[in-house]
């Protein structure tokens, strides 16, 4: 008996060492004083855990085994691309209490989740804030890509700390509402989102405290640090091709 729960610890650490060893991790604290711990997945992939709270944004399962991951509280999913919304690793993460949080066109596909529009903010949990932002290409002959009304960003508010999770959008006019955006996440791959000196731009708009390029493919994201290296923003690059 005594073997078979060694056993079981010894699984549950090596699955616990091996999720991560696989994933860059930064911590941040509230205003409390209390650990948000973000875990870079890949591309638009990213959890946030938060006083033994988990939050999914936008799983895939071609980035990550989920199984491996714990259940989530809050799955986020910014819009219906299939890079953004799997419906296999929406059901691995979930658990009957999971909160999946969508856009409209989201959820018809999904067939579950509540939907909130641009606009639209929710509390869960006391002290975790949702707000939906609007996210859309602005570029001529690209608004196909993700047309205005119909995507969303998102910003978390946690017990004080302000994170801006942008989904797939171009350096739209509605950044300069962004108020203290302690973290920051922008997208930087065209045709479906950002140049670099958009990027940059959306970035001077707003001036968050960190700022993480993300969902940029082959894009040299370097040039953003370079570009910014003047202004208050600490540019962070990790592994989020």
């Amino acid at each position: 008996m005594k073997l078979k729960y060694l056993m079981l610890v010894l699984g549950i650490l090596s699955a616990e060492f091996a999720l991560a060893g696989s994933f860059d991790t930064d911590t941040f604290k509230t205003k409390s004083k209390k650990e948000v711990i973000i875990t870079f997945i890949k591309h638009g992939s990213l959890m946030l855990t938060y006083n033994k709270h988990t939050i999914q944004v936008d799983p895939v399962s071609e980035y990550a085994d989920y199984s491996k991951f714990p259940k989530a509280d809050i799955i986020l999913i910014t819009h219906e691309h299939g890079d953004h919304l799997d419906a296999k690793a929406i059901d691995m993460l979930s658990k009957k209490e999971t909160t999946v949080i969508l856009n409209a066109s989201s959820q018809k596909k999904l067939g579950k989740g509540t939907i909130m529009n641009n606009g639209d903010k929710k509390e869960i949990f006391g002290n975790i804030k949702v707000e939906a932002v609007p996210a859309y290409n602005t570029t001529p002959g690209r608004e196909m890509f993700h047309p205005r009304n119909r995507d969303n960003g998102y910003i978390l508010t946690i017990d004080g700390l302000r994170i801006y999770i942008a989904g797939d959008t171009e350096d739209i006019p509605e950044m300069k509402e962004l108020k203290n955006i302690d973290i920051a996440f922008l997208p930087v791959n065209q045709p479906y989102t950002m140049t670099v000196a958009e990027a940059v731009h959306a970035a001077k708009m707003f001036l968050p405290k960190v700022l993480y390029p993300y969902h940029f493919g082959n894009t040299d994201v370097k040039k953003i640090k370079e570009e910014l290296k003047d202004t208050s923003i600490d540019v962070r690059l990790r592994k989020m091709e």
